[in-house]
Order: C-alpha cells, then sequence, then structure tokens
C-alpha cells in the first residue's frame, strides 16, 4: 500500500528538518501552519460532529505523552 501523507509531505519534512535551508525551511513552515489553523480544524468540526469515536483516535495519536 502507497505512503500517504499526514499533515506533512515529505520534502516539507526535509525543509522543517532544515535539510534544505533557512528560506525553505520558513516556506513549509508557513504552509503547514495554515494547513493547522485553517484544514486541520475544520476537520475536526467534522469529526466532532459525524465520527466522534475517529476523532478520539486522532486525540490519542495527538496527544500522545511520548517521554
Amino acid at each position: 500500500m502507497a505512503k500517504t501523507r499526514a499533515l506533512l509531505t515529505e520534502t516539507e519534512r526535509e525543509q522543517i528538518a532544515g535539510e534544505h535551508g533557512d528560506s525553505r525551511r520558513y516556506q513549509a513552515t508557513s504552509r503547514v501552519r495554515g494547513r493547522i489553523e485553517d484544514e486541520l480544524t475544520e476537520d475536526i468540526e467534522i469529526l466532532q460532529k459525524h465520527h466522534p469515536d475517529l476523532l478520539e483516535e486522532l486525540r490519542s495519536v495527538v496527544c500522545e505523552d511520548n517521554q
């Protein structure tokens, strides 16, 4: 099965990690910030209304304490 992206593309992962210079890192950060503020917010609202179990799965991954 082909790998799909969640929030970041593979290139954005590299850019945010600083592998392509500061300018690219800044651009990638801006794109991802927009997704978080716009698209992810809307997705969460839809999940909350139509599939709360799936929203809980998302929360468990995002809010998991990785320490």
